[in-house]
């Protein structure tokens, strides 16, 4: 009997990790048991999508009948806004929004202008970016820079218009995407980031066409080795493209040069074109594990705090918040959480050590966002 895929659904609904500590008065910095700060947190605004993509979203998963969480079960704007100033007042200093496609939640500007106005225990405004497939970013620029979004990072994994429509699995054209790119540039969400997920034996052909088509625009093209998250992808080693072939694709057209990271929490390695016509970027996660340097926290749609993209169990923080938790108990539960953690699922990946229940009940990509 074949093995049946576990879909996201029973992710959603096992029974949470409690999170619940001692009320504390946040003290600017929390580490975690492998000495790990929090800095960044991730937040999904919704579970839906309007993309099918085959490594994200499947439709043979996500079809007309996959029962998305009911609007009653997401967190409020306000409910979000509340979160992420506890976890900016332990720490973190800046926060993505993610989905599924973030661009589909309502007021999302909203959203934006509240979380714009945070400051960090130093008094510095966040770093304050979200990540879309640039399906409706052509209409929404402008907005979202009024807002308070200070940059985008947009997913593009072809050029050839007619791979892309296969792709994505719902006709969009890549020049509507373009059309976005163009969008948020003219508006000043920047610096602009291109991000393409590279599938040996799929898209791999579009490596150099995309570097072409970016270099001197000042956008940063990044290429994400094609990961195992999740369990709805049917992921297969083999067709992961190592990034160093695929930066080794680009340099034989042009001349690359290393660039130091930002930071060492930085999850991509850098390289700049010898002639100064921009940069890109690779992010290694699977065959070059950054687990030791990531300060990252997300916080899905519904409220559950997850350690690690990896992850199979989250933090319920929803119960806390709606019934009746103060902010000092929150600040508490989140810290205490953080400071349990010990996740480094990439590093440990196929080894005798990976947790058990890693290869059966992740959670999904469209689920908790990249």
């Amino acid at each position: 009997m074949s093995r049946r895929i576990i879909p996201v659904a029973d992710i959603r609904t096992l029974p949470p990790k409690p999170a619940a500590g001692p009320a504390r008065t946040p003290s600017g910095a929390v580490f975690d048991a492998l000495a790990r700060p929090l800095r960044d947190l991730r937040i999904s605004v919704t579970d839906r999508c309007n993309f099918r993509c085959v490594y994200c979203m499947p439709r043979s998963v996500f079809d007309k009948n996959y029962p998305f969480l009911p609007h009653s079960a997401l967190l409020s704007l306000e409910e979000i806004e509340r979160l992420a100033r506890l976890f900016v007042a332990l720490g973190v200093t800046k926060i993505r929004l993610t989905g599924g496609e973030p661009l589909l939640r309502k007021n999302i500007e909203f959203l934006i202008e509240r979380l714009a106005a945070l400051r960090t225990p130093s008094g510095e405004p966040l770093d304050l970016t979200l990540t879309t497939n640039g399906s409706l970013l052509a209409r929404k620029a402008r907005a979202l820079r009024d807002a308070g979004l200070t940059r985008v990072t947009v997913s593009l994994d072809a050029l050839d218009d007619a791979l892309f429509r296969r792709m994505n699995d719902a006709d969009f054209a890549v020049a509507d995407v373009l059309d976005g790119i163009a969008a948020a540039h003219a508006v000043g969400l920047a610096p602009l980031k291109v991000n393409m997920v590279v599938k040996r034996g799929t898209n791999d052909g579009e490596i150099v066409p995309l570097a072409r088509h970016f270099r001197g625009t000042g956008v940063a093209l990044r290429f994400i080795e094609y990961m195992d998250v999740g369990t709805s992808n049917g992921w297969n080693m083999t067709e992961v493209l190592p990034s160093a072939e695929v930066v080794a694709r680009i340099a034989e057209h042009w001349p690359l040069v290393p660039l130091e990271a930002h930071s060492a929490a930085e999850t991509a390695q850098r390289w700049g074109y010898a002639d100064g016509a921009g940069e890109i970027g690779a992010i290694s996660s699977v065959t070059r594990a950054f687990c030791g340097d990531c300060t990252r926290a997300r916080l899905s749609t519904e409220g559950k705090l997850y350690l690690c993209l990896f992850a199979s169990m989250g933090y319920d923080l929803r119960a806390l918040v709606r019934n009746g938790a103060t902010d000092a108990e929150l600040t508490g539960a989140i810290a205490q959480v953080w400071e349990g953690r010990a996740d480094r699922y990439s590093q440990l990946r196929g080894s005798a050590q990976a947790p058990a229940s890693a290869d059966e009940r992740r959670i999904e990509m469209s689920y908790i966002g990249g």
